[in-house]
């Protein structure tokens, strides 16, 4: 087989890549750092007919896509967002699953030195079936110790690395010792592009109930607004409709003027005691069976009792 020349294989690398932004509206872009070919493989195998993953250089994906500017100007927003280690995911398929597919695919990494911390790393409290000799060590890192049956135990857990620290030599050696691999590795979703737009994949996060939620509460802001200035929209109609109905109520309540939504009112306040006698009975009802059965019970218990006591003496 022979092997194109670099030039053409940048020229057919650039018609690839307008291509697939072309056929397909929405892409992930994804970070690749510290993520090895065994493992780009199986992501790769694991996309494979759902989404296509696109790696490249920088220069040459900035370079493609400022020449597709004409026929996509939506393209210029993806720009600064091409910096570091980054690729491309295409899909049609939807974005949370892909997403979920994505970040299944983790491997766990011990601590190196020098790496920053993609997450907080801490060490609960344990013994580490390390000998005294190393209590030196822990004393240095200021990490609570105290030996017990031969072994050093950490009393409290430890927040050893923060977020976005740099790992220093002495944490790297000591979650070596401890045999603890705190970080994991895959492809980070940095960004969302979406038909012209750009955005977070924190906005995946958002349900359909808290978009309801939302505008729920923007009506119930309006309707608020509406009522205090005294303009009817559809949103405060209802809450009028209750004001006026609650006035009528409260003229009927203090004049003999009636209307049959009232008569209930009126009547409740002239005897209350109508309301609440059903619910006394039915309680007193029941507190009479828990009292019978319970003189059942005890009536039955001293009859065993005098059964008893006559064949012992006679």
């Amino acid at each position: 087989m022979v092997k194109e020349d670099k030039t053409t294989w940048k020229s057919n690398y650039f018609l690839k890549l307008v291509k697939l932004f072309d056929e397909y509206p929405r892409c992930f872009i994804v970070g690749i750092d510290h993520v090895g070919s065994k493992q780009m493989q199986g992501i790769r195998q694991s996309l494979r007919g759902t989404a296509i993953l696109l790696m490249g250089k920088n220069t040459m994906m900035r370079k493609a896509i400022r020449g597709h500017l004409e026929q996509n100007p939506a393209l210029e927003r993806l720009l600064p967002y091409i910096k570091g280690n980054v690729g491309f995911v295409f899909s049609k398929e939807d974005m949370n699953d892909l997403r979920e597919k994505i970040l299944s695919h983790r491997v766990p990494a011990a601590a190196r030195a020098g790496a920053i911390a993609p997450v907080d790393v801490k060490v609960p409290a344990q013994n580490t079936g390390l000998g005294p000799e190393k209590t030196s060590f822990f004393q240095a890192l200021s990490i609570p110790t105290k030996i017990a049956r031969g072994t050093i135990e950490i009393l409290n857990e430890v927040h050893l690395i923060k977020l976005h620290e740099k790992v220093g030599a002495s944490e790297a050696t000591l979650l070596n010792m401890l045999k603890i691999s705190p970080f994991s590795y895959g492809l980070i979703i940095e960004q969302v592009y979406d038909s012209g737009t750009v955005y977070s994949p924190s906005i995946l996060d958002i349900t359909d109930e808290d978009i309801r939620g939302r505008f729920m509460q923007g009506i119930a802001n309006i309707a608020s607004v509406c009522l205090e200035i005294g303009y009817p929209t559809v949103a405060s109609a209802p809450h009028s409709i209750i004001n006026g109905f609650k006035n009528l109520l409260a003229i009927a309540v203090e004049t003999d003027y009636t209307f049959p939504q009232a008569e209930m009112v009126k009547e409740y306040l002239a005897d209350p005691s109508k309301f609440v006698a059903a619910a006394p009975a039915a309680d007193a009802g029941g507190a009479a069976e828990e009292k019978k059965e319970e003189k059942k019970v005890e009536e039955e218990e001293s009859e065993s009792d005098e059964d008893m006591g006559f064949g012992l003496f006679d």
